[in-house]
């Protein structure tokens, strides 16, 4: 399922959504230049040293790498039992919030992310705003992660990639265009059509499919299911609705949305 685009018209263009695009394009192609591949995404260590992870995060000033156990590497943080060294030097805890948000770990996860921060960060953008769309985007990058943390403060497998923000703008965009309808692409195995379907439809099929390439392993190099951040989407997804759902409900807000449609 590829959305296409939605049935809004916009109203002016949406500069940053297209620079958050290029931002995560040209983070993913910097990121894969060293000791990495266009197609299968960058080095373990890479994700590793600007994935977020949680237990850096609850466990404050401790860190995390790979080290060996019998033949094969598997991830270590500092302070846990029978753990001893240092980790390798790496960006601060509070810099790995920010740079997991642009860091992706293969083509069809960037990919895919991108489709749909641009079919439906557009529209959003145009609804409320350019900057408080960045604000608002990075906010519910930083609210998704915060949920991830919450939940599992004590994993050690990096959170990547723009989903809990994508799913931040999918909670917005369902309550500011709940009847929106979306053209989009359906391929079943060598078959494929266009049609157009409700928004709640595609954003509802984006989540268990995003949840599914997690679980498969495709959005994480360290084992299937070990890096999904289901946590992280209802987090994100959960801040969109909210601040949507506060800036519909502002009568001056209401009256700027209304004629920014």
């Amino acid at each position: 399922m590829i959305p296409l685009k939605d049935n809004i018209r916009l109203a002016r263009v949406p500069i940053v959504t297209l620079a958050l695009i290029a931002a995560n394009v040209i983070a993913y192609l910097l990121a894969v230049a060293n000791h990495g591949s266009i197609i299968s995404g960058p080095s373990a260590d890479a994700l590793l040293r600007y994935g977020a992870i949680p237990y850096e995060f609850s466990h404050w000033g401790q860190h995390c790498g790979f080290a060996l156990a019998g033949l094969s590497e598997q991830i270590a943080c500092t302070g846990q039992a029978h753990i001893v060294g240092t980790a390798p030097p790496q960006p601060s805890t509070w810099e790995t919030a920010f740079t997991a948000m642009f860091l992706h770990a293969n083509i069809l996860h960037i990919a895919g992310n991108m489709v749909f921060l641009g079919v439906f960060g557009m529209t959003v953008e145009d609804r409320i705003g350019r900057l408080r769309f960045l604000c608002f985007y990075l906010l519910g990058g930083l609210a998704a992660l915060g949920l991830q943390i919450a939940v599992a403060p004590s994993s050690d497998v990096p959170t990547l990639g723009a989903s809990g923000a994508i799913a931040a703008v999918l909670g917005a965009y369902i309550v500011l265009h709940p009847r929106a309808r979306i053209l989009t692409v359906v391929i079943l195995i060598f078959f494929f059509t266009i049609v157009e379907l409700p928004a709640w439809t595609v954003l509802a099929l984006w989540l268990a499919f995003d949840g599914i390439l997690g679980a498969a392993g495709v959005t994480t190099p360290f084992g299937g299911g070990a890096g999904v951040a289901y946590y992280a989407h209802i987090g994100g997804f959960a801040f969109g609705l909210l601040v949507a759902w506060l800036l519909a409900k502002r009568p001056t807000a209401g009256s700027q949305l209304s004629s920014a449609a």
